[in-house]
C-alpha cells in the first residue's frame, strides 16, 4: 500500500510538471503604459531576441496584458521596452519559467529621457 501511494504521489507531480511545460511562456504589462517593443537579452549581454510585441495581434501590450512569449529558454533576463508614448526603458534581471508568467512593473523600469 506504501508504495503505491509513493508511486501515486509521483505520478502527481510528473503530470504536474508536465502540465506547466504544455502552458505558454507569457508576459504581463504591470506597467502604465502600453507597450509597443519587448525585447529579452540574457543578462548582461546585448544579445536581444526579437520584439516579442509582434506575438500579439495588435502589435502591443497595454496595462495589464499578458502576451505569449516565444523562443526564450527558461533563466534570467534584461528586458528592453519601449512604450506608446516614446519612452526607452529597461528592467533588470528578471526571472523567466517556462510555463510561467514573469511580469515587469513600473518600479522595476530604468527609462532614458
Amino acid at each position: 500500500m506504501r508504495r503505491f501511494i509513493i508511486a501515486t504521489i509521483m505520478v502527481g507531480f510528473a503530470s504536474g510538471a508536465a502540465f506547466a511545460a504544455d502552458k505558454p511562456t507569457r508576459f504581463w504589462n504591470l506597467t502604465s503604459n502600453t507597450i509597443t517593443n519587448l525585447q529579452l537579452a540574457p543578462v548582461g549581454t546585448s544579445d536581444f531576441g526579437p520584439n516579442q510585441c509582434l506575438n500579439d495581434p495588435d502589435k502591443s501590450v497595454d496595462h495589464d496584458e499578458r502576451l505569449n512569449v516565444t523562443g526564450v529558454e527558461p533563466g534570467r533576463y534584461d528586458i528592453k521596452i519601449a512604450d506608446a508614448k516614446g519612452r526607452s526603458c529597461m528592467a533588470h534581471n528578471i526571472t523567466v519559467k517556462k510555463g510561467a508568467v514573469f511580469s515587469v512593473s513600473e518600479k522595476e523600469l530604468e527609462c532614458g529621457k
